[in-house]
Order: C-alpha cells, then structure tokens, then sequence
C-alpha cells in the first residue's frame, strides 16, 4: 500500500564536521573616537553601554492591591475549573442514566 519513503545514502563518505567552531581570533571592542564604519559620524561618549533598571518598589498600598488581585485571580480560575469540573461529571451521569434506560429498554422488548 503506502510506504515511507526513506532517504537512503548508499556510499558513506565517512567524514566527520564539528558540531561547534570555536572561533580563531578574538574581536575587541572599538573605544576610541573614530567611527567604526568609517562614515562622519561620532560615537557618543559618556553613554553607559547597559542600563541599569531600577528596582520595583511597592507602597503598602500597591502590596495590598497586588495581593488581593492575585487572590481574587487564584478564585475566579479555581471556580472556572470546578464548574468545568461539575460540568463533566453532570454530563458523565447523564449519560450513564441514559445507557441504563436503554439498556432496560431493550432488554424489555426481547422478552416478550
């Protein structure tokens, strides 16, 4: 019927290619005044090279809202999966009443 096409190399070569190429010279950072590329332009100078993000700080009133936002998130997702839950569950009865009805159903109806 249908049958995978495998790629198939009927000569092995028998090279082998590193997985990783460590580089020969190193490259150091320009710091001078001249441009890099060679264009009229003038690196700016005095400019730190990364930033530096300044820490969150919450007032106690912004730690209490973050607090209760998270619990009242913790809730709404807690509720949403019980009532997923129930929901399976109701419908798993339900069907299992129906089985049984039709089950009797059918049954009854061979014995007469």
């Amino acid at each position: 019927m249908i049958r995978p096409k495998i790629p198939v190399n009927p000569l092995p070569t028998g090279l082998v290619t590193p997985l990783v190429q460590q580089p020969t010279t190193t490259v150091e950072p320009h710091r001078g005044t001249a441009p890099v590329c060679g264009c009229s332009q003038t690196p700016a100078s005095g400019l730190p090279t990364s930033r530096v993000l300044p820490a969150v700080r919450l007032t106690p009133a912004g730690l209490v809202a973050a607090v209760a936002g998270g619990a009242g998130l913790v809730l709404v997702v807690g509720a949403v999966l019980v009532s997923m839950l129930l929901t399976v569950a109701i419908t798993g009865a339900s069907v299992a009443v129906c089985a049984v009805v039709m089950r009797s159903l059918l049954n009854g109806r061979h014995h007469r």
